[in-house]
């Protein structure tokens, strides 16, 4: 089911609504049936699967609750590993490792007879598997009990608002929230359904607008040059952005009427000043799950500089393989990885040239200077996360930074505005305006939090903000029903 579909427009009202009139103790199991529900709305058999990793984790984490020996809690571990990363490679990458397999052994003259895997792949699998795989980790370390209700932990597990595409929670956050009692308040359900409203705005208006243009170019680049190739990029970071952002969002403002706090996904990433700190603030629930359960576990940074830069390549790397089952996606995430070494290398350096070129003593060029530089990199490797084929990333990369002495390719501007894929100039026009839109709020949220301030403004300068957000919403938002772009990771 998808949150920019009448199917939810319609289940979700129902489902808050029903979970504020039901009996306090019997709420988890609305929210269960109604999250199964949500899940099915798909393949239902993929529940099954959905099952069977709930009940893997569920019954390691009762064993390693069982017991003091760290040996009997370690098998339980790797069962509970075994389990869940076994599911996700068969579904998600034996295709992937099977067609390099057989690629390596055609190089060498050599037989390959396995058979490719004609299943489809599981929506959220790469969430609930990592969620649920977070739980068995704290168990396994002491840092929660394990979870002896059993409806309760298939709720944890199966929470609809972020099952699909997270946030990935943390059982010590998300598991007690179940056992609270929440009722219905005003003001929560209001926020709740405000940030709803702005997700959907970032996905509909802007991601499934520029989607277009995006789709369209990186279908056949061969067929543009650097200004359109270089647009088509650079539309790409805010719907991508947009896309997951706004998932997010509404993922978070649905919970967030029923009484649930999830925790913040995303915080303004491309106003970052260094590529470190955009990764603190891009997928948070995703790069603290690896912060914490992978880059710790190799050593983090108490290791030498040559471990860390190591840690990092091979946290990276794994990130990209998370994001998907081909090698466009292992090498950006190399890419960033090899980005974040050089600049742990060279921040001394990087900090010389400041103090000698007195940047440091401009602190708004500075900073307008270190902004920029991020997003250019990000966005630069990026192209990789899009493109079908590294062979297409490498040609846009080639050509990004052609074609710019004559960048309309002799047509008018509207000419080409179409020439890449806009079916009108006012597409183009509503694209740009809502992207200032965006950026003109991430600023005011930079000067601190929003919605006290605009608690403050007059009832009907609220009123009016809100029906104008809603009547953009409806009267500009692209409604085809285009799924979310991280459903297929």
């Amino acid at each position: 089911m998808l949150f920019n579909s009448l199917h939810f427009a319609i289940f979700f009202p129902i489902v808050a609504g029903l979970y504020f009139l039901c009996p306090y103790r019997y709420r988890w199991v609305l929210l269960l049936v109604a999250s199964y529900y949500f899940y099915m709305a798909w393949i239902p058999v993929y529940a099954l699967l959905l099952l069977a990793s709930t009940v893997l984790d569920y019954t390691t984490g009762l064993m390693m609750g069982r017991t003091e020996s760290k040996a009997a809690r370690r098998k339980y571990l790797y069962l509970s590993l075994a389990g869940n990363l076994g599911l996700l490679f068969f579904f998600k990458y034996y295709n992937f490792f099977n067609d390099s397999m057989r690629a390596v052994c055609e190089h060498f003259s050599l037989t390959y007879r396995m058979p490719e895997s004609h299943l489809l792949l599981p929506v959220g699998i790469s969430f609930y598997t990592f969620q649920t795989l977070g739980y068995a980790i704290d168990v396994y370390r002491g840092v929660v009990k394990p979870e002896r209700h059993p409806g309760i932990f298939a709720l944890y597990v199966s929470f609809f608002p972020q099952l699909v595409a997270g946030p990935i929670e943390r059982a010590s956050n998300l598991l007690p929230q179940f056992r609270r009692t929440f009722d219905f308040d005003y003001q929560r359900v209001t926020d709740g359904l405000k940030l709803m409203a702005w997700g959907l705005f970032k996905k509909v208006v802007i991601a499934d607008r520029v989607a277009v243009i995006v789709d369209y170019v990186y279908m056949h680049p061969q067929n543009h040059e650097g200004p359109g190739l270089a647009l088509a990029t650079l539309f790409f970071a805010w719907q991508i952005y947009c896309d997951f952002s706004g998932y997010s969002d509404i993922a978070i403002g649905a919970a967030k009427v029923m009484g649930f706090t999830l925790m913040k996904n995303f915080d303004r990433p491309y106003w970052s000043r260094s590529l470190q700190e955009l990764w603190r603030r891009w997928h948070i629930s995703l790069m603290t799950w690896f912060r914490d359960y992978v880059f710790y576990s190799l050593g983090g940074t108490r290791k030498s500089l040559a471990r860390v830069a190591l840690n990092l390549l091979i946290v990276f790397s794994i990130t990209g393989l998370w994001h998907g089952a081909k090698w466009t996606f292992v090498i950006w995430g190399l890419g960033h990885g090899v980005l974040l070494v050089v600049s742990l290398l060279t921040r001394d350096v990087r900090q010389k040239v400041a103090a000698v070129l007195r940047l440091d003593r401009i602190p708004r060029l500075h900073a307008v200077w270190q902004v920029g530089v991020t997003f250019f990199m990000f966005y630069y490797v990026g192209v990789f996360f899009r493109a079908r084929s590294v062979g297409d990333a490498l040609y846009i990369l080639k050509h990004l930074f052609i074609g710019w002495s004559d960048p309309f390719r002799g047509l008018g501007f509207k000419e080409f505005v179409f020439s890449i894929g806009f079916r009108t100039i006012e597409d183009f026009h509503i694209a740009v305006l809502a992207i200032i839109v965006l950026e003109t709020v991430h600023y005011l949220q930079s000067r601190g939090p929003l919605r006290p301030r605009l608690a403050q403004k007059p009832v009907w300068f609220r009123w009016a903000l809100y029906y104008a957000t809603l009547l953009v919403i409806l009267g500009y938002g692209v409604f085809n029903d285009s799924p979310f772009i991280y459903f297929q990771f």
